[in-house]
């Protein structure tokens, strides 16, 4: 088969795998938007359908107060006797805590919480025992990759945290993964900070407790020195067997909009590494210690993309998510239009608009929709180019005192503009965004014209900061309600540089 990364495409960052049976299982960050913790299975590594979410009841996790960037981190998925369980940290709340069930496409526990601190918690199952692994402190102090023994019914201690190994220097120790391989114990853990000196390193024991040595080739995997080159941020990985019996990295990292511009707005995404064991015992990954864009791998089958979302072939309680928990009367959503109630609570705030949004997957393509909006003088309805409360750009249909206009909206930090409007006899409008690797532009096709254009920069994480990517959003605010029908995304073959 040959493919090409990022095999996941959009925000779906810090991936964890697991096989059952033949089929691979997969499960990504989530942060503040709902449902939480997106699943994906795939029998070739390369394909992922997406099964469902693992939060998918408010009590299993707090987001009402959480701002974007908060919220599900780094969440993973192991398989024990007959369960999969799924363990992740709520980084606003402080708490590692851990889901499970005995039906992959069903519902999943409430939370079991642990008393160790930390992010990026994994366990790890030997002799009828539990083991919970999380960057943090152990109990004496000491910082580093820490673990501890658990009950696996209750989430109590039943050892002392212990930290297992401090990495190789770089900032960031995090992403802990530990396994057994040839009667070794392996710890994959990521450093450098998810940004552009990510990189994975590798440690071994001959003893679940340590000492554990560092491989003497880390980093196994990095982008950090390979430029001019789009593909940066490798890290946060699962090392893994694919059904062809050969070593694989499944890790995160981003595309750059150039080769020589250093921003990323699509969110970090899911990439393959083809790796192999070495003769004494360690692991490489890719052609050099890095991953590359293309591949051909000895795994049967071709690699498949859908280029085109609509309503009809996207189902709103799989593909679609909410900003945190939802206030459900808001919403009417149906086979081929969406109906909005707008809120006081605007795109603006770190709590529940109106808004139901799909992850932006590629740099080039268009997006359309007839949105027609119902209310009082100030109520809107649109959709908007969402990266946080602080930075997001908005195209909607606005009643006024006069009647109606279409606005763009440019959201940038305490930056606010309305940066263009036009007129509509009635208040009801197709709107059209066209997108490329550096520019959005907003188009109201009964004009033929480009109403504004703005930099896709601004909605970066090197701009704006933060842990998440732009989603396409469906919005309302204000007294009134919104109907959305003929949405229409469809990305392009080929990226342009959209000069």
């Amino acid at each position: 088969m040959n493919y090409e990364n990022p095999v996941l495409r959009g925000f779906y960052p810090d991936p964890s795998v697991c096989q059952v049976d033949g089929v691979y299982y997969m499960v990504c960050s989530s942060f503040q938007y709902f449902p939480g913790v997106p699943l994906f299975e795939s029998r070739d590594l390369v394909n992922w359908k997406q099964l469902g979410h693992v939060l998918t009841r408010p009590n299993q996790v707090a987001l009402e107060t959480v701002g974007s960037s908060g919220g599900v981190f780094a969440p993973t998925i192991r398989y024990y006797r007959g369960r999969f369980y799924m363990t992740t940290t709520n980084n606003s709340t402080g708490q590692n805590f851990y889901v499970w069930t005995e039906d992959i496409r069903g519902a999943w526990s409430d939370p079991i919480y642990v008393d160790q601190d930390g992010i990026d918690p994994s366990l790890y199952f030997e002799d009828d025992k539990a083991y919970f692994m999380s960057n943090g402190h152990d109990d004496a102090g000491v910082s580093g990759i820490v673990q501890c023994r658990i009950d696996l019914a209750t989430g109590e201690k039943l050892s002392p945290s212990r930290c297992l190994w401090q990495g190789t220097g770089g900032r960031f120790l995090e992403g802990p993964h530990l396994y057994r391989i040839h009667g070794r114990y392996y710890l994959l853990a990521s450093e450098g900070g998810t940004e552009y000196g990510h990189m994975l390193t590798l440690a071994r024991s001959e003893s679940l407790w340590g000492p554990y040595v560092s491989c003497p080739g880390n980093p196994i995997l990095t982008n950090r020195n390979k430029a001019p080159y789009p593909i940066q941020g490798i890290g946060h990985g699962e090392l893994l067997t694919g059904p062809d019996g050969n070593w694989y990295v499944i890790s995160l990292g981003f595309r750059q909009i150039g080769s020589w511009e250093p921003y990323h707005h699509l969110g970090r995404e899911v990439f393959l590494t083809p790796a192999r064991e070495t003769e004494d015992g360690w692991f490489r990954c890719g052609r050099d210690g890095t991953t590359d864009r293309e591949y051909r791998i000895p795994i049967p089958g071709w690699q498949q993309r859908q280029r085109e979302f609509t309503f009809a072939n996207t189902a709103w309680d799989l593909h679609w998510c909410y900003l945190r928990h939802p206030a459900a009367e808001n919403y009417r959503l149906e086979a081929d239009r969406a109906v909005l109630q707008g809120s006081r609570v605007t795109l603006d705030q770190p709590a529940s608009p109106t808004f139901i949004g799909l992850r932006q997957q590629d740099m080039s393509g268009s997006v359309t929709c007839r949105v027609a909006a119902d209310g009082k003088d100030g109520a809107e309805a649109g959709i908007t180019l969402y990266m946080s409360e602080d930075a997001h750009y908005d195209f909607a249909v606005r009643r006024t005192r006069k009647g109606a206009e279409a606005l763009v909206r440019l959201c940038v930090g305490d930056a606010k503009h309305v940066r263009a409007r036009w007129a509509l006899e009635k208040p009801e409008a197709l709107l059209e965004i066209r997108m490329g690797p550096k520019w959005y532009e907003f188009f109201l096709p009964q004009t033929y014209m480009i109403l504004a254009r703005a930099r896709t920069q601004y909605l970066s994480s090197e701009v704006h900061g933060g842990f998440t990517g732009v989603l396409i959003g469906l919005y309302a605010q204000g007294e009134g309600r919104g109907t959305f029908t003929d949405f229409r995304c469809v990305y392009c073959p080929e990226e342009g540089e959209n000069e």
